[in-house]
């Protein structure tokens, strides 16, 4: 495994980071920096300015519109991405789906959906949990029904990211009952301005629009939207959710905001001329979370280089990058102490002008320490996936 050792790679980094101070859109990073939720427009200009440059999917291969990265030229380009602060991008389409769909996908699926988004033309959902199948997501209930040419989906999905904004979202749905629950699985695609969908809105406890529920009466789906074999989703499924366990790292943001919390600790006051940044416990959280991002990183390069077909790995990072989130924004809530208390709405620009009176990142912290709460817990749980381990090593 080489950590960038060699002209090339520092080239590389230059070359990235000048992207992002001359290419991206600087109002968009600056939106980001100061806390205001995104809009669908930023996403699609960030996006859309990745894309120009050949960017914007770095994961996928060369000849379906990848970036072509080597696992170091990736690592790199991912840590430079977010210590820009540049936005998230919408993963559910990038990340998730299109993997599925340029490995198991037919040459029509692939044609009229891979470029949609790449071009941010199309954002995409994820239906998945159910209100009964969480955790347990094989017993998921939402049934697809053959009638001809089509299939008649029923059901509803809970915990949608962004199905506010979603043109398509693709599904795990029930299509048989006959042997074990895994064995009746099929993966389908279909646009969400079909008849028969309702997308509720369900605000989370940071104040943000970022989840829905999803209730699927009677929608017709033609039958060329299903992905593959009918009754292979639960393979299609975990070669996707792989994928997204390993997005978690986050290694840029990490230590970005690591940095953040060292520089706001040393100017906060603690009384008799001590400052937070010299008080001993804060220190060893510091060292703790500092020792854990070098041990993700290596991690994470080492997974993108050789990754592990037992998935054993995938579930070892998510665990620790998940956790290691919810203790940096534990550790910069703490720092922004009373002023971290105030509830304000950040979909307006100006809101930090409002509250003139608050450190402008000490909300955000708040908010961040909130939606890091369910890191743990989506994208599969942290004790499904100790219970994965468990059952491969096992087996091994």
């Amino acid at each position: 495994m080489r950590l960038e050792r060699s002209q090339a790679d520092l080239e590389f980094r230059q070359k990235v980071r000048a992207f992002f101070e001359t290419q991206y859109p600087q109002d968009v990073i600056d939106r980001n920096r100061r806390g205001v939720l995104p809009t669908r427009d930023d996403h699609v200009r960030g996006q859309s300015a990745l894309n120009a440059v050949g960017w914007l999917a770095p994961g996928w291969p060369k000849e379906h519109g990848g970036a072509g990265f080597d696992p170091v030229q990736r690592f790199i380009f991912e840590q430079e991405y977010e210590r820009a602060g540049a936005l998230p991008l919408q993963p559910m389409g990038i990340i998730y789906v299109a993997p599925v769909i340029y490995t198991f996908g037919t040459a029509a699926q692939k044609a009229m959906w891979l470029p949609d988004i790449l071009e941010s033309r199309a954002f995409w959902a994820q239906g998945y949990s159910e209100p009964e199948a969480g955790s347990d997501l094989a017993s998921l209930r939402t049934s697809a029904v053959r009638d001809g040419e089509n299939f008649i989906v029923n059901g509803e999905k809970i915990w949608t990211s962004m199905a506010q904004w979603a043109d398509w979202i693709f599904c795990l749905v029930r299509t048989s009952t006959e042997g074990r629950k895994q064995e009746g699985i099929s993966f389908i695609c279909f646009p969400m301005n079909l008849p028969g969908i309702t997308v509720q809105p369900i605000i989370s406890i940071d104040g943000s629009h970022h989840l829905n529920r999803v209730v699927l009466d009677n929608v017709k789906v033609p039958s060329e939207y299903l992905i593959g074999e009918e009754g292979a989703g639960w393979h299609y499924a975990n070669v996707l959710l792989a994928r997204e366990r390993l997005s978690y790292a986050h290694l840029g943001e990490k230590k970005d905001l690591l940095a953040q919390i060292i520089q706001r600790a040393a100017a906060i006051p603690l009384g008799e001329g001590r400052m937070l940044g010299s008080d001993s416990s804060f220190r060893a959280h510091v060292a703790r979370c500092s020792i854990a991002i070098a041990a993700l990183e290596h991690g994470v390069l080492g997974e993108l280089a050789e990754p592990d077909a037992s998935g054993v790995k995938v579930s070892m990072l998510k665990i620790a990058a998940t956790q290691l989130a919810q203790d940096l924004t534990e550790l910069f809530r703490l720092a922004a102490g009373e002023f971290g208390h105030v509830y304000v709405d950040r979909t307006v620009d100006d809101w930090a002008q409002r509250l003139p009176t608050i450190p402008a990142w000490a909300p955000v912290a708040t908010a961040n320490y909130l939606f890091a709460r369910a890191q743990t817990i989506y994208g599969g749980a942290t004790e499904i996936q100790k219970n994965i381990m468990a059952k491969r090593l096992i087996r091994a």
